[in-house]
C-alpha cells in the first residue's frame, strides 16, 4: 500500500501536451530520425520533429488510407483510396514517385529491409555498383512541360537529388514494399518502385497442418486486417477476418468437419524467395527500375516536343492560311505554293500575294512566326539532346547489362529473367535509338528549310517596300523550290511525334540494304523505317513491359502459404467485415539454439544471449514473431475483453518435429476499460492504451497507458493437431492473465484517448492522441535521460 513517505513515482514522463487542428487518423515515428508523420482526418500529412516544430504539411487531394515509412527514414510511403501509392522525401514532403499497384483503397503498408547481416554485407553492395556512371554523365530529368510548377510532374526540381537518390539503389540494402487494399490482393516492390509480386488471399491454397491429411482451405470473403514481412524476408503473416471453408475439390473421406469458420484468421506466406535470390533481384531491380526512370523521361519528352511543334505550326498555318482566301477573293485559281514560285522566278507580283506579305503579314510577322517555328525546332533539338538521346542511349547500355544476367541461367532464369524476352527488348531499345538519330536529321533539315524560306519572304517584303536588303540573311533558291512544293502545306515533324500508325516512305533500296545487314548482326526487324519515332517507343516500352511481367509472374506464383492460425470467432455479417480491431505483429532477434542430440530447437530473445552452449548444441540468430490483437466483446463471453498475444508461429509451421513452438496468452483488461489501440514495443514489450468504459461521451473521462513485459508472460504451448478444427484461443480461457492497474506500469491520463497509438521503440517514446484534439508525447524508457526539447 503506498504511503505519503514513498509516494509512487510515474512511469512515464509527459514531454509535450500540444493541441492539434484536425483529429489524426493514422501515425508514424521515423525509424532512424525523431520525426513524427501523422495524417488528419480531412487527408493532410504533418511532419513534426520531436519538439513539435513543424517541418511540412502536404495534402494529395485524395483521401489517405495507409502511411509506412522507408527503413532508411528518408521517405515516407502513402496508400491512397485509389490504390496509388505514393513516395514522399522526408526532407521536404515533394512527391519522389507514384506506383499504381492496386485498383481499390491501399489499407496497409509495410517497408522492411534484409536484417541478416553478414560479415560481407559491405563486400556483396559492391556487386551492386552502378556502372553506368563509368560511361555516361549522370542520367537526364524529366523536362518540364513550359507553364508547369514544379512537382506537378510528379518528379523533384532539378537542383535536388532525392530522386535520384531514391532510384538510385546501388547502395541500398534489399527491401520489400508490402501493400494490401481492401479487395484482398498484397503487392510487393523492390526498394518501393519495381512491382515484383502480387497474390490474392481469396485465391490463397492453405495447407493442412496434419501430415496425413491432404486436404486444403480457402479463406472467402476475407478483409486484410494487417500485413507484416519478417526482417529476414522469408515470411509474411497476413491477418484477415474471413471464412475458412474446405477446397471443395477434396474427397470427403478426407474432409474435417471444417465449414463455414468465420472470424479472425493469421496466413503465413513463404516469402522465402525474396531471401534466396536477393543477390539477383536486387540486380535485375536496380537495371530495371532505373530503365522505368528513363521511360518517363522519353514519354514526355515526346509529348512536350508534339504539343510545341504543334503549336508552332499552328502560328504558321493561322498566318498564311490567309493567303489563300486573297487568291480566290482576286478570282484566282492557283495555290500559295504556285504564287511564292511565280514570285521566286522573277514574274510580276500578284495583287494577292503584294496584298498578303505587305498589308497582312509584315516584316513584324514573319520575324513573329520565324521565331516560333524556328525556336520551336531549336527546343525540340535541345529536348533531343538534353533529355531523349541520353535517356535512350541509357537504356540501351542497361538493356545490355540485362542481357548479360539472363545469359546466366543458373542464377536469373529461376527468378523468371528469359533470355528471348530481353533480346527482343534490347534490340527494340536499339531501334529506338536509330530512329532519335533519324530524327534529328529530319528535323534539323527541317528547321533549316523554315529558316530559309522566312530569310526569302523579308527580302521579298523589303523589295516590295522599296527598302535596302543588304543586311538580310541570304537564301538559297533550291531550298526554297524544295519547301514550297513538299513543305509548305505538308508537316514531316508531326507523324514522327504521334503514337498513330502512319506508314513513312521509303525506297526500295534502302529496304533491301537493310534486309541485307540481317545477315551481318543488323535488325532482324526491317519494319522499323516505316515507323515513326513515336511508335517506336511504344514498342520499345511494350517490349519491356513484357520482359519485365515474366520475374513478376514467376514471383508470385512462389509465393505460397504455408498454414493458418484461426483466432476467434466474428459474426458472420458485413458489420465484422468491417470491424477495426486493434493489432500489432512485430519480429524480434533471437537465438536459435539446435540440438543435435535431441534433434529439437528451442527460442529465446536476444538479451539472454549468455547461455552456455553444450556439445551438442549450436546457436544461429533468427527472428520470432509476436502477434498481439483484442478480442472484442462480442467475440465469446469467455474471453472478451482480452488481449491475445502469440508467439512462435512461423517457427511452429518450419518445425518438422511435432512439438510445437506456438505459445499464447489471454490478457484481461482490467475492469472499467476497454483497449483502445495496442503496440508490441523492443524487447518484447507490449503498450496498451486503455479507456474508462463509464464515460459518458466519447471525450469525456479518463484513460492510461500500460507497458506488460510480453516475454516473461506465462505462456501456454499450443498443440498443433488442434490449428484448423478449434478456435485456439479457447483453449487458454483457463489461463487467462488479469492485468491489474496497481500491478503494472501504469501512466493515468487526464483525458479519454483515441487510436492509433505511435510508439517509436528506437526514441523510447510514445504519442497518444486525446479525444479532444490534442497530442500528447510520453517517454517510456525510464532509464533514459530526459529528451531535450530543441533538436
Amino acid at each position: 500500500m503506498e504511503t505519503d513517505e514513498t509516494p509512487r513515482v510515474l512511469p512515464f514522463q509527459l514531454q509535450f501536451d500540444k493541441p492539434v487542428a484536425s483529429q489524426v487518423k493514422l501515425a508514424e515515428w521515423n525509424p532512424e530520425k525523431d520525426l513524427l508523420a501523422m495524417v488528419t482526418e480531412d487527408s493532410k500529412i504533418l511532419l513534426h520533429r520531436f519538439n513539435w516544430q513543424r517541418l511540412w504539411t502536404i495534402s494529395p487531394g485524395r483521401c489517405i488510407t495507409s502511411l509506412c515509412w522507408r527503413p532508411d527514414g528518408k521517405a515516407i510511403a502513402v496508400g491512397l483510396e485509389d490504390g496509388t501509392i505514393s513516395l514522399h522525401d522526408v526532407e521536404n514532403g515533394k512527391l519522389l514517385r507514384s506506383l499504381k499497384s492496386h485498383t481499390v483503397a491501399v489499407m496497409y503498408l509495410n517497408w522492411e529491409e534484409d536484417g541478416q547481416v553478414t560479415r560481407d554485407d559491405s563486400i556483396s553492395n559492391s556487386n551492386y555498383e552502378d556502372r553506368t556512371s563509368r560511361f555516361f554523365p549522370p542520367a537526364p530529368r524529366v523536362p518540364r512541360m513550359p507553364g508547369l510548377v514544379p512537382g506537378d510532374t510528379g518528379f523533384m526540381d532539378d537542383s535536388e537529388d532525392s530522386f535520384r537518390e531514391l532510384s538510385n539503389s546501388s547502395y541500398q540494402r534489399f527491401n520489400i514494399l508490402c501493400s494490401g487494399d481492401k479487395d484482398g490482393s498484397i503487392c510487393f516492390s523492390i526498394f518501393g518502385i519495381f512491382p515484383i509480386g502480387k497474390i490474392n488471399i481469396h485465391k490463397l491454397s492453405i495447407p493442412t497442418p496434419f501430415a496425413n491429411e491432404e486436404a486444403t482451405y480457402r479463406l472467402l470473403n476475407a478483409s486484410i486486417s494487417k500485413v507484416a514481412l519478417s526482417k529476414d524476408l522469408c515470411h509474411l503473416i497476413v491477418m484477415c477476418s474471413g471464412e475458412l471453408n474446405q477446397d471443395e475439390v477434396e474427397s470427403p473421406e478426407r474432409k474435417l468437419c471444417i465449414h463455414g469458420l468465420h472470424g479472425l484468421h493469421c496466413l503465413l506466406l513463404d516469402t522465402s524467395i525474396f531471401w534466396k535470390r536477393k543477390n539477383e533481384l536486387h540486380q535485375v531491380a536496380q537495371q530495371a527500375s532505373n530503365i522505368e526512370d528513363l521511360i518517363e523521361v522519353i514519354r514526355t519528352s515526346l509529348s512536350i516536343m508534339s504539343k510545341q511543334w504543334s503549336d508552332a505550326m499552328h502560328t504558321f498555318h493561322e498566318k498564311f492560311d490567309s493567303l489563300s482566301s486573297l487568291i480566290i477573293d482576286h478570282g484566282l485559281d492557283s495555290s500559295p505554293q504556285e504564287e511564292f514560285l511565280s514570285l521566286l522566278g522573277g514574274a510580276r507580283t500578284s495583287p494577292p500575294v503584294h496584298q498578303f506579305l505587305v498589308n497582312s503579314l509584315g516584316e513584324l510577322g514573319v520575324k513573329r512566326v520565324s521565331k516560333v517555328v524556328c525556336g520551336a525546332g531549336k527546343e525540340l533539338q535541345n529536348i533531343v539532346l538534353d533529355h531523349l538521346q541520353p535517356a535512350a542511349e541509357i537504356i540501351v547500355f542497361r538493356m545490355g547489362e540485362l542481357r548479360g544476367l539472363s545469359r546466366w541461367r543458373t542464377r536469373f532464369k529461376g527468378i523468371g529473367l528469359d533470355e528471348t524476352l530481353i533480346d527482343n527488348a534490347t534490340e527494340k531499345s536499339g531501334m529506338l535509338l536509330v530512329q532519335v538519330e533519324r530524327f534529328m536529321r529530319v528535323l534539323s533539315s527541317v528547321v533549316q528549310q523554315f529558316s530559309n524560306f522566312f530569310n526569302w519572304l523579308l527580302k521579298c517584303i523589303k523589295l516590295l517596300m522599296q527598302e535596302p536588303s543588304d543586311q538580310l540573311l541570304p537564301y538559297n533558291s533550291e531550298l526554297l523550290v524544295i519547301f514550297l512544293k513538299f513543305l509548305y502545306d505538308q508537316d514531316p515533324i508531326k507523324p514522327f511525334l504521334e503514337p498513330s500508325e502512319v506508314d513513312i516512305e521509303t525506297d526500295m533500296e534502302t529496304l533491301q540494304r537493310v534486309r541485307e545487314l540481317v545477315h551481318f548482326g543488323g535488325f532482324s526487324d526491317c519494319g522499323y523505317l516505316r515507323r515513326t519515332l513515336a511508335e517506336e517507343f511504344q514498342q520499345m516500352e511494350s517490349s519491356f513491359k513484357e520482359a519485365f511481367l515474366m520475374p513478376f509472374t514467376t514471383i508470385s506464383c512462389k509465393i505460397l502459404c504455408k498454414g493458418v492460425l484461426p483466432l476467434f470467432a466474428l459474426p458472420s455479417s458485413p458489420a465484422s467485415m468491417s470491424l477495426s480491431l486493434p493489432m500489432s505483429v512485430t519480429y524480434y532477434k533471437v537465438c536459435i539454439l539446435f540440438d543435435s542430440s535431441a534433434t529439437m530447437f528451442s527460442l529465446f530473445l536476444l538479451k539472454d544471449g549468455s547461455t552456455t552452449l553444450s556439445p551438442y548444441q549450436t546457436r544461429e540468430h533468427g527472428f520470432i514473431d509476436y502477434i498481439s490483437f483484442q478480442i472484442p466483446g462480442d467475440s465469446s463471453s469467455d474471453i472478451a475483453n482480452c488481449i491475445g498475444i502469440s508467439r512462435g508461429f512461423m517457427h511452429s509451421l518450419s518445425n518438422s518435429t511435432e512439438e510445437s513452438n506456438l505459445e499464447a496468452i489471454l490478457l484481461s483488461v482490467p475492469d472499467g476499460y476497454h483497449c483502445v489501440d495496442l503496440s508490441l514495443y523492443k524487447e518484447g514489450q507490449i503498450v496498451l492504451l486503455l479507456n474508462e468504459t463509464t464515460a459518458a461521451s466519447e471525450s469525456s473521462g479518463e484513460s492510461c497507458m500500460m507497458i506488460v513485459q510480453a516475454n516473461d508472460l506465462p505462456f501456454v504451448s499450443i498443440s498443433r493437431s488442434t490449428f484448423i478444427d478449434l478456435w485456439n484461443l479457447n483453449q487458454l480461457k483457463d489461463s487467462v492473465r488479469y492485468l491489474q492497474l496497481e500491478n503494472e506500469k501504469v501512466r493515468i491520463i487526464p483525458h479519454s484517448v483515441v487510436a492509433p497509438l505511435a510508439v517509436s521503440a528506437s526514441r523510447g517514446v510514445a504519442c497518444v492522441f486525446a479525444a479532444r484534439k490534442r497530442a500528447l508525447v510520453y517517454i517510456l524508457d525510464e532509464d533514459e535521460d530526459n529528451v531535450s526539447d530543441t533538436e
